[in-house]
């Protein structure tokens, strides 16, 4: 499916040249994927919440997910973890179960999970304004984000490859911020739904990359260019590959 620039920036709110990524899809195999993340779960949960900035160790994540309360830590931060690890719990069983599925009862059901307790509403699109920390870059007011989020996915579930469609809506959520909070976390969710559901691995971006992961995510706010962003969740999986395998194009 052939799109513009014009129509990327409307639709989706930024753009990106597929030319520039190589995907690698291996023979799907879904069972092994969920397999693989419930084997690796501690090591998802923690990735995730030590982007957030939580204190929480990895050791002291794996106790606590093991039923073993851990001391020494804000009530916040643990809620963080346990809420990120029930979400992870929730989308194995969509995928299980077949009722995952790009669409805004999904996205908010999940970011009922992630962001419960930590923002003025949770699983619900913001009825507010909100900005983001270190760019300039403007969300989209929230009379706009239902057409927005129609037309958004009706360009990402026209992509026909799994992991550039995963990753496009996770930039499309990271971007419009359609919540007050757990923007990042709920679309990175949705992109491994979407990863899941087709029989390949989730891409977790790993805590030891934090910096180099916020330092692209405000190039991306400030530029409006997913290119790099796009590469760089590749690096952190192992779906890249030597030629590019995309269906969407500029023009």
């Amino acid at each position: 499916m052939a799109r513009n620039v014009n129509d990327m920036i409307k639709d989706l709110g930024f753009t990106y040249n597929p030319n520039d990524l190589s995907i690698e899809l291996p023979e799907p195999d879904r069972d092994r994927a969920i397999f693989r993340v419930q084997k690796l779960f501690p090591e998802f949960v923690w990735d995730t919440t030590a982007l957030e900035g939580n204190p929480f160790t990895f050791p002291e994540v794996k106790t606590l997910l093991e039923g073993v309360t851990v001391g020494g830590h804000r009530i916040e931060d643990e809620a963080q973890v346990l809420n990120q690890a029930r979400s992870w719990k929730r989308l194995v069983e969509m995928v299980r179960d077949g009722s995952f599925s790009v669409d805004k009862a999904t996205f908010c059901t999940l970011n009922g999970i992630v962001a419960r307790e930590e923002a003025l509403e949770w699983g619900t699109f913001r009825n507010g304004q909100v900005g983001i920390a270190g760019t300039s870059f403007k969300p989209p007011a929230h009379q706009e984000l239902d057409s927005l989020f129609e037309r958004g996915t009706a360009i990402v579930n026209g992509i026909s490859n799994p992991v550039e469609k995963g990753m496009v809506f996770y930039l499309f959520g990271a971007l419009n911020q359609f919540f007050y909070d757990g923007n990042k976390r709920t679309s990175r969710l949705m992109m491994n739904g979407v990863l899941l559901m087709n029989g390949h691995d989730a891409i977790s971006v790993p805590a030891r990359q934090r910096l180099e992961y916020n330092e692209k995510m405000i190039r991306f706010y400030d530029t409006l260019d997913g290119t790099e962003m796009m590469s760089f969740l590749l690096d952190c999986s192992t779906l890249r590959s030597p030629a590019p395998n995309s269906t969407l194009t500029q023009g």
